[in-house]
């Protein structure tokens, strides 16, 4: 098969593309036109809230681009494992008895079983890159800190914690 010199059955694609965590029709996509473009189907959610799926990988983290309008906050719990980028706006993101407020540039993340809700801070709308992945799947997120938010200073007696 590798070789070009058998076509493999449906009976072979079909556990293939579940060993390697893909979707079926990307081992048997057409080959690419040479238009780089995606052509991105945004899902029209209530109030004025817009979804835009940026993967479609089953079994792997997705990724959206989302831009939510105002709502009540109302937690939910479910598995898997989420991260949320701010790209315009101030998200308000309750997690547990947390109250945080992210504005661009800042990014969270959390494990979903977790009583959790994010929406936006203040009655405009927000929007961000929302990573959902199944439990287990973790995110490095390598930033520095806000200039906003300094480290407390350390006791000079203290050990240092460096890595």
């Amino acid at each position: 098969m590798e070789s070009g010199k058998r076509r493999p059955t449906l009976d072979l694609l079909i556990p293939l593309a579940r060993a390697h965590h893909v979707a079926l029709d990307q081992l048997v996509a057409a080959p690419a036109s040479g238009d780089p473009r995606v052509h991105l189907r945004p899902l029209h959610k209530g109030r004025g809230s817009v979804l835009v799926p940026l993967t479609q990988y089953p079994g792997r983290v997705q990724v959206f681009k989302q831009v939510l309008s105002p709502r009540q906050p109302e937690l939910v719990t479910h598995e898997g494992y989420e991260w949320l980028y701010v790209l315009a706006g101030r998200l308000r993101l309750i997690l547990g008895a947390q109250d945080f407020t992210l504005r661009p540039g800042e990014v969270a993340e959390f494990d979903t079983t977790e009583p959790h809700w994010f929406g936006p801070a203040d009655t405009s709308t927000v929007e961000i890159l929302h990573l959902f992945g199944p439990r287990g799947d973790q995110a490095i997120v390598r930033a520095r800190p806000s200039t906003a938010d300094p480290a407390p200073p350390t006791a000079p007696d203290s050990p240092s914690t460096t890595s």
